[in-house]
């Protein structure tokens, strides 16, 4: 035989009862069906028990609302049956009890816990005689009469041999009975008791325990046990299978499937939990047993309890003293405080236990004066009670055969940016348990749950700024990419934000980047205020901030992106080539936040330069001295100046084919070039600034002064004099070109003539070509060459940064 538990969503709706009915008639075996109140039903009650104590005759019509919640259940699950007018005779004279209890309670003004728990025995009476009357050939049982307790302690609790006799007796092998679960009887004085909020699910245990169920099924609202809450990470999943010691650990931190003290019984009888979900009853759901076999997976689920409290007992006098836990405790206990976690320092001077917000101020007060003359001469300090937290758990039997569970998850947190303020691990290993702050509790379960359950992607978070040429490109590299990534390098690239220069869409679950475009133009304007709230607010695991803008207004959000554990790809130079100590600190908070900086773009576009310095350096090597062609668009019109086209027709070559700014100035200055080589110099070990650069414009600084047409004008007016030197270099087997010196330090940036030799004479078209020497490659520089500009390239170079987070 099963037992089979239905809580108050599966009887708070017409379809949820009617689905109930289905269920337990399409079982052929007999069955035992324990039954919650009506959903909302029990608050309910509490609630208008609680007007009329107070003297408000409002509670009349919310009695008036129970009675007919009730009658409307009837009539529509008995529509048109005969047993109907039973049933709501039946109905009403409980119902009429009901309101003669709230009457007294409203005329004396008094609520005592045996009135209250008299009232809310109503729900569950009330819901199973429907249920009973609903489902063919079921008969009913009043719990009370097999349901024992006890006043024990203050409290009532179950007499547990007494009920198991009574159980026995009651059932005779009946096909199919429906009990009120939550309810029961006082075993000496007769009156009515409850087993506590979630009851229900203990009294269908109960029996099951002492009726040698083969197995007791708990039907809710979900398909079983998740492996966190699906609320907060819509990832989580169906656990399959669990041990009774597992979901025990899931139950008493926050996991509201069942009710904790169901274990007990059915574990000691070995009969094993199946819980499974009313509205989709082919769902196998989970199944809680004593063993799981082939079970591999050393963590079965993450649960979390907020609105956590940490008190911590501190002070020189505990090291060593034998008995102060036990005052902790015991005082604790004595005034009905539970601690569901316990952290102590192994030099014993302090403990921090974790309580409900609820019970924090008393719990602050009834240890201070426990400890009120050892605080009051200073060999212990007074409470400290921190608020604002949430504690976390991971819960996995098979922890304690795999080592380097608590590294992974320590460090997955680090990673993250997430402080834990306190942690304990028992020596059974089944549960870590931590404390974080609230504000990071969404974080963490999003990090952990990625880590232990999702490991088989890894999943970067992108915010890309900038949907230009380069950002446009990278956009449909990553969304061309995407399939293959995952496929092939189990990376998953989730784009949870885009952002133009005006509006901005952002979304969690990720953007189809196919309609980035339109989603960009119904979305709401946006700023860099609104970019940074944003960008930190999602509060996201490994995310990754894009810049693929010019704008100085977004490189400033650089420093508080990184201090939140978001790594920033730039192909934006002004960070990297401003102050140096802004420059400096936003490294510096990469390293300590343990996230990544990159930059690689900012020079030569999608070549290897920066990582390259960066590589010979961390081996070990020095730079010494880096000459370099930086600008495409320089080095075009240089080899259009070698092959005898005029200075001013190879500017506007260069502005037709798209090398250079629609103003070509912006090139000509070499202002760009500057910027380039300071942050070579920076990432070779260098201090420099912008204003150490000794700079030679490619042109005169008289032509950058005027209009743009009046530039195009002026410009003719070089031809003649560009020609003749171009001429005496050809004669000499050399060729002009626009190179930034770094040497030592010291830094240049002009027009220099190049030999035939040299690696600079070949450069073609509008590449760029950086040479290296340093203590290794003293004698023969290291040379990288190629194509050093493009939107395709330094997109791809972008996407290159990207992926070196991942360690791809």
């Amino acid at each position: 035989m099963k037992v089979m538990k239905f809580g108050g969503t599966s009887v708070g709706s017409v379809e949820s009862i009617l689905s109930l009915k289905r269920i337990v008639e399409a079982v052929d075996e007999p069955v035992v069906v324990v039954v919650s109140a009506l959903g909302g039903i029990t608050d309910q009650l509490l609630r208008t028990a609680r007007q009329a104590q107070s003297g408000d005759a409002a509670y009349r019509s919310q009695y008036d609302a129970i009675c007919r919640r009730h009658h409307e259940m009837i009539g529509a699950v008995l529509a048109g049956d005969g047993r109907r007018q039973q049933l709501t005779a039946e109905t009403d004279r409980l119902l009429g009890e009901l309101g003669s209890i709230y009457q007294g309670v409203f005329l004396i003004r008094d609520l005592s816990p045996k009135t209250e728990a008299a009232i809310v025995s109503y729900g569950e009476r009330l819901s199973s005689r429907i249920v009973a009357t609903l489902v063919s050939g079921a008969g009913w049982k009043d719990s009370r009469q097999f349901i024992k307790t006890e006043h024990k302690h203050g409290r009532q609790q179950l007499d547990s041999d007494l009920t198991a006799m009574l159980v026995k007796a009651a059932f005779s092998g009946e096909q199919r009975v429906v009990v009120p679960g939550f309810i029961s009887q006082d075993k000496d004085t007769g009156e009515t008791t409850n087993l506590g909020r979630g009851g229900s699910d203990y009294t269908a245990s109960i029996i099951a325990a002492a009726l040698d169920a083969d197995v007791l099924e708990i039907w809710t609202d979900v398909d079983g046990f998740m492996t966190a809450d699906p609320r907060v990470i819509p990832t989580a999943y169906t656990i399959q299978e669990l041990s009774y010691v597992e979901a025990m650990e899931l139950c008493n931190f926050g996991a509201k499937v069942i009710y904790p003290p169901t274990i007990y019984p059915v574990c000691v009888k070995n009969i094993p939990i199946r819980v499974k979900n009313t509205f989709n009853p082919t769902n196998p759901g989970t199944i809680i047993r004593d063993h799981i076999e082939n079970d591999r997976k050393p963590i079965k689920g993450i649960s979390s309890i907020s609105g956590t409290t940490l008190i911590t007992v501190a002070g020189l006098s505990m090291v060593g003293v034998i008995g102060v836990n036990r005052r902790i405790f015991t005082t604790l206990a004595e005034h009905g405080i539970s601690v569901f976690m316990v952290s102590q320092a192994s030099s014993e001077n302090s403990t921090s236990i974790g309580v409900r917000d609820e019970d924090a101020a008393q719990a602050v007060e009834v240890l201070n004066q426990q400890f009120s003359k050892e605080i009051e001469t200073g060999a212990m300090f007074p409470m400290q009670a921190e608020s604002g937290l949430a504690t976390v758990a991971i819960v996995g039997e098979n922890m304690k055969h795999t080592p380097g569970i608590a590294g992974k998850l320590f460090g997955t947190l680090g990673r993250s940016g997430i402080s834990v303020i306190a942690c304990a691990q028992g020596a059974s290993e089944t549960n870590i348990s931590f404390v974080v702050e609230s504000r990071l509790l969404r974080k963490s379960l999003n990090v952990l749950h990625d880590s232990f359950f999702l490991s088989e992607y890894n999943v970067l978070n992108l915010f890309i700024c900038g949907v230009g040429t380069v950002g446009g490109n990278l956009i449909e590299q990553i969304r061309s990419q995407q399939q293959e990534l995952m496929d092939k390098r189990r990376l998953k690239l989730n784009v949870v934000g885009i952002a133009s220069s005006q509006r901005a869409v952002f979304t969690r679950d990720g953007i189809d980047l196919a309609d980035y475009r339109r989603l960009l133009d119904e979305s709401e304007p946006s700023g860099t205020e609104r970019l940074r709230r944003e960008v930190i607010g999602m509060n996201i695991f490994n995310s990754v901030f894009v810049d693929c803008t010019a704008s100085a207004d977004v490189a400033a959000l650089y420093q508080d992106f990184l201090e939140h554990n978001i790594s920033v790809v730039a192909a934006n130079k002004t960070a990297a080539s401003g102050p140096y100590d802004s420059y400096r600190r936003l490294k510096q908070a990469a390293l300590q936040r343990g996230v990544k900086y990159r930059f690689e773009t900012n020079v030569g576009a999608g070549l290897p330069i920066i990582g390259t310095i960066g590589d010979l350096r961390t081996s070990g090597d020095k730079i010494l001295k880096i000459k370099a062609v930086l600008s495409g668009t320089l080095n075009f019109i240089c080899n259009e100046l070698a092959a005898d086209v005029p200075l001013s027709q190879a500017v506007r070559h260069a502005k037709d084919l798209g090398y250079s700014e629609p103003d070509p100035r912006v090139d000509l200055s070499g202002l760009d070039v500057l910027r380039k080589i300071v942050i070579l110099a920076r990432e070779g070990g260098y201090r420099v600034e912008q204003s150490d650069v000794r700079i030679e414009s490619f042109l005169p600084e008289k032509y950058f002064g005027g209009t743009l047409e009046e530039f195009w004008q002026q410009l003719p007016q070089l031809d003649e004099p560009f020609r003749q030197r171009c001429s005496q270099l050809r004669a000499g087997g050399k060729r002009l070109r626009y190179v930034a010196t770094m040497d030592h330090g010291q830094t240049t940036v002009q027009l220099e003539a190049v030999e035939e030799q040299h690696p600079f004479f070949q450069l073609e078209a509008s590449n760029n070509a950086v040479m290296l020497t340093t203590e290794r490659y003293r004698e023969f520089p290291m040379v990288i060459q190629g194509y050093g500009a493009g939107a395709g390239v330094t997109a791809a170079g972008v996407f290159a940064n990207i992926l070196s987070i991942a360690n791809i």
